[in-house]
């Protein structure tokens, strides 16, 4: 599958057959989610795998019940976790922006969006979910205490193939910058103004 077949096809998936994923396609895809961008190449993001099914139907009912319908069907749930304190950090453990912690939680998109195109490449579905008791699952799980749980990703080979959503058009998600004009004003003040407006500033 080229990469924009890959991207144009992928669909959220909530029902899967009972067909083992084999531990080698797993290891495939998190193999291919590693080479994700990240903030200075921290790969923070770790994937745990959850498959016993007794498991599954108990995290589906104390933990995750806005989703138990899609972990009562996949297979296999990945807990998408993600290193404290070193995406957007510097070393010093002082935020490196003023997003605060926020850049780890964009680096784990990223990877999630990486680990879902490679597993649809190889003919997984997988749909990622972000409701659930993340303080009582961490605990159930045993995370490690330098992790924090990101999000939950089911993940087996797909019983349904739904349609695409609509999605934006391009006229409405691309915009360009106008290029600026240094003006210095008579009081010595630096103006950065789109060009070709000058005249509507200084008639």
């Amino acid at each position: 599958m080229n990469l924009q077949d890959c991207i144009l096809t992928r669909r959220s998936v909530r029902k899967f057959t009972q067909q083992p994923v084999q531990h080698e396609t797993l290891a495939q895809i998190v193999s291919l989610a590693a080479f994700a961008p990240s903030w200075n190449n921290t790969q923070v993001s770790r994937y745990l795998v959850i498959e016993d099914r007794d498991e599954l139907d108990k995290i589906a009912q104390i933990y995750a019940p806005e989703n138990a319908e899609i972990l009562q069907s996949c297979p296999i749930l990945i807990a998408q976790t993600f290193i404290k304190g070193r995406s957007g950090f510097e070393h010093d453990g002082s935020f490196a922006t003023d997003r605060a912690a926020g850049w780890q939680y964009y680096d784990c998109g990223l990877a999630a969006q990486t680990f879902c195109l490679a597993a649809h490449d190889l003919g997984l579905g997988t749909v990622v979910m972000g409701q659930f008791d993340r303080k009582g699952l961490e605990h159930y799980l045993e995370i490690p205490k330098n992790q924090e749980l990101m999000a939950l990703i089911a993940l087996g080979y797909p019983d349904e193939h739904p349609s695409a959503p609509r999605r934006q058009d391009v006229q409405s998600l691309l915009s360009y910058a106008e290029k600026r004009v240094n003006v210095r004003a008579k009081d010595g003040i630096n103006l950065f103004i789109p060009s070709g407006k000058t005249t509507e500033i200084f008639p």
